[in-house]
């Protein structure tokens, strides 16, 4: 019983948040925009990738389809069964999936991949000038980083209004948080990457769209995938019910994806802008 106890305290709480649902089913929505994304990457297959925070694929799949040779690193142990289920249906030997930390990748050698992309992955592990580290430790030289990342309080971005409603609805974050949400906020990612050696100059950021596509899904329906599904929409809900405004906060989430979804017919399309940071190394 001790033994579990200091387990159970000892768990990294990141690891807890993105195993809670499954987000398998939110990527589903997501599976074209990750094949546009890997398009305009100009990748070759001599490249060696690491997909950090890879969920089950959403980029490392097409990544992969390219003949590079690719590695997808997440958290989630749920996800990263997902991944290497989905890599051997479609034949992909080039491709693995293995669970680790962002904040700590310490079974990934110096300078190995040429290419380290992280699509609002990396941006939610809890030490982000660890983070910014150990991606520039693990990209060669000549090398890049490619990160999609969420922007703040962004009224053009579906997903960051999804994120400020429910943490409108959640408790405080503990002592010592540090918002996700400062990867999409310029002098934030220039300060994380100075402090890993990287000079102002080799850092761009253009604002990009990544969408959420179904035919059939209506924008109730994805409101109610999220919050079956996706962790911090989980959260805001269980800590709605306790104080009893679970139909308050599904209302604002509705009435969110209704005026964001741009579909003339049946089905969503719902975009969300994003910030693209891309590192020379």
């Amino acid at each position: 019983m001790i033994k579990q106890a200091l387990e159970s305290k000892t768990e990294n709480p990141n690891k807890i948040l993105w195993e809670k649902g499954d987000f398998t089913e939110i990527a589903l929505l997501m599976r074209r925009s990750g094949e546009e994304l890997v398009t305009n990457l100009g990748i070759t297959s001599s490249q060696r990738i690491l997909d950090l925070g890879s969920g089950d694929g959403t980029t490392a799949i097409p990544l992969a389809r390219t003949g590079a040779e690719v590695l997808g690193i997440d958290i989630a142990k749920n996800l990263v069964e997902a991944g290497n289920r989905r890599a051997k249906e479609e034949g992909l030997s080039n491709l693995k999936f293995q669970e680790g930390d962002a904040c700590n990748l310490q079974e990934v050698p110096d300078h190995s991949f040429n290419l380290t992309l992280s699509m609002f992955g990396a941006m939610f592990a809890p030490k982000p000038f660890d983070v910014a580290s150990e991606m520039v430790r693990v990209t060669k030289p000549g090398g890049r980083i490619v990160m999609g990342n969420w922007i703040p309080n962004d009224p053009s971005s579906f997903v960051s209004q999804l994120l400020k409603i429910s943490s409108s609805f959640s408790p405080p974050p503990p002592e010592g948080f540090v918002n996700p949400m400062t990867w999409g906020m310029k002098a934030y990612i220039m300060d994380y990457f100075a402090k890993a050696g990287v000079k102002a100059e080799k850092i761009s950021l253009l604002k990009d769209t990544y969408s959420f596509i179904s035919p059939d899904k209506t924008p109730e329906d994805l409101i109610e995938s999220l919050r079956k599904y996706y962790g911090p929409t989980m959260n805001a809900f269980e800590s709605a019910e306790k104080n009893g405004k679970v139909d308050k906060l599904r209302e604002q989430l509705i009435e969110l994806a209704n005026s964001e979804n741009r579909s003339t017919g049946t089905g969503i399309s719902i975009p969300a802008t994003f910030l693209r940071v891309i590192v020379e190394v």
